[in-house]
């Protein structure tokens, strides 16, 4: 049966949906419901409760990603907004998936075109530089962190740059780049919004698409308060938006260098492409006469054509939009300008040689697996401690510190739904639980966790311990005192009831029932 669709005074005809019929929290303008943004905002109780802070990092220690996710569950206004808003994206993500006929014909290609050319790698970086130099690009190449950032800096130093404008750039997160501007004397001005929060509250990025998503209104309205003398009292978001555009507008026109990430890069032509919905990047790229684009090597696709097959995919996996505000392609410099592209490996050479997790290479960073995982949604995404969170976090993170990281990779119900919306088919949840075994087999992990799982490896290979375990434990469930039951050594019981003990064992009915049969 057809879909009833209304027609509005433009003619255009508007879905049942857009209506929002008998919702008291939807926000409508002009007759439409808000679909994005404000459109998924929910009132807040008259005191809201703080922001919880992400995981307790100590140097190369492993991160406790359980105790963060603990104390942002404890949180419940920010753990149910935060759950709410990234399945709404997941939700979008799959509206416009269903609008396409040849969505998974378009997952398969886009796979194919990255694993084709991780396999070619260095072929097309090769040509990438020859076109790209010949276009009038300083084509640089960066080993690590490290590297790129001293490249940077020598770039910057060379030109007498003070201030640096900044587009969104996960790669950058990952190099550390704010941290080093600032012990060199470089000002660094995030002008993504969200990013601009992060960097305001002197807070890492939580998601890869939208950095601030685990703070409430209320949040944003407190640290704009306290760095750029906004109200504290007033959270409405024309208000917030406006107040930092105001702030950020004078540093952007004043800005001696831009930076921005890249999305894709194309070996054919030489050009860069950067997605984003403010125009951010454009005005660092174009009001400043030096632009420096930091790219990680993965990004590189084959030709211009193979750009259509993932400009389709990449903004309505992140934000179940038809396309990204702005799709911005970088071809040289502007007239009189000058133009740098660093290309960063930082560990994917290395990775590119793993067997089982190679193709974590071909993410494009939608963010998409973060929307679905219920382990994400609930936990906040700096519980993580690492610059990639949610489950392509659990993939990556080990490969930068396999020790550090360690917890990482149980941080997940293995339930599939990551690898089932991922736009490029990367098989996330058969790598987490490969990275699980890997870990163990280098000892990477906690003492406690070693020895419970060596004590059931042995109770599970001999059958008739294993049954007078059962027996002994089912009768304990039935007879012992809750407070026994529910103590410190008792991990299951911390956050869920434990099973009742059944009346009978499969083994126990199939023994009186079949045994003396066979």
């Amino acid at each position: 049966m057809s879909t009833v669709r209304e027609q509005t005074d433009d003619g255009a005809m508007l879905h049942p949906e857009q209506r929002a019929e008998g919702d008291p929290d939807a926000i409508i303008r002009d007759g439409r419901r808000l679909d994005h943004a404000e459109g998924t905002s929910k009132p807040l109780r008259a005191h809201p409760e703080p922001q919880p802070r992400g995981a307790k990092v100590h140097g190369n220690r492993p991160v406790d990603q359980q105790e963060a996710a603990a104390r942002f569950i404890a949180a419940p206004e920010h753990e149910k907004m935060h759950d709410e808003r990234l399945w709404d994206l997941r939700q979008k993500r799959d509206r416009e998936m269903h609008g396409i006929p040849e969505w998974e014909e378009l997952r398969s290609l886009a796979s194919a075109i990255k694993e084709h050319t991780l396999t070619h790698l260095d072929e097309y970086l090769d040509q990438f530089e020859a076109n790209a130099s010949a276009n009038g690009i300083h084509v640089h190449w960066a080993r690590d962190a490290a590297e790129h950032n001293q490249i940077v800096h020598a770039i910057l130093r060379d030109n007498g740059v003070k201030s640096l404008i900044k587009s969104k750039s996960m790669l950058t997160e990952e190099c550390g780049f704010r941290h080093y501007m600032a012990s060199v004397g470089i000002e660094v001005i995030e002008t993504d919004l969200g990013e601009r929060i992060q960097q305001l509250d002197n807070e890492d990025p939580s998601h890869v698409v939208v950095p601030a998503v685990h703070k409430l209104r209320t949040d944003v309205a407190a640290v704009f308060s306290r760095t750029i003398g906004t109200d504290p009292n007033n959270s409405d978001v024309h208000y917030l938006a406006e107040a930092q555009r105001e702030a950020t507008r004078p540093l952007i026109l004043n800005a001696d260098a831009g930076m921005t990430g890249g999305n894709f890069m194309v070996a054919e032509t030489g050009t860069f492409v950067v997605c984003t919905n403010e125009g951010n990047a454009d005005l660092s790229a174009n009001v400043p006469k030096l632009h420096i684009a930091s790219i990680g090597i993965e990004k590189i696709i084959p030709r211009l054509e193979h750009l259509a097959v993932f400009v389709r995919l990449l903004s309505r996996s992140a934000l179940g939009s038809p396309i990204t505000q702005y799709t911005s392609h970088f071809r040289g410099p502007r007239a009189g300008g000058e133009m740098h592209v660093v290309l960063v490996d930082n560990g994917r050479s290395e990775r590119l040689g793993l067997a089982e997790f190679w193709t974590s290479l071909k993410c494009i960073r939608c963010g998409a697996c973060m929307n679905t995982c219920p382990v994400y949604r609930r936990s906040g995404g700096l519980s993580y401690g690492a610059t990639y969170s949610g489950p392509i976090g659990l993939i990556i993170d080990p490969t930068f510190n396999a020790r550090k990281y360690s917890n990482l990779p149980y941080a997940s119900s293995l339930n599939g739904s990551c690898s089932n919306v991922c736009p490029v088919k990367i098989n996330i949840h058969e790598q987490i639980y490969a990275w699980r075994r890997v870990l163990v087999e280098q000892h990477e992990v906690p003492l406690a966790k070693r020895a419970a799982m060596k004590a059931a490896g042995v109770l599970l290979s001999r059958p008739a311990a294993y049954r007078a375990a059962i027996a002994a434990a089912d009768t304990a469930l039935a007879h012992l005192p809750r407070f026994v039951i529910y103590n410190g050594l008792n991990a299951w019981g911390k956050h869920r009831e434990v099973p009742h003990p059944p009346k009978e064992t499969f083994h126990s009915w199939d023994h009186a029932n079949r045994g003396a049969k066979r």
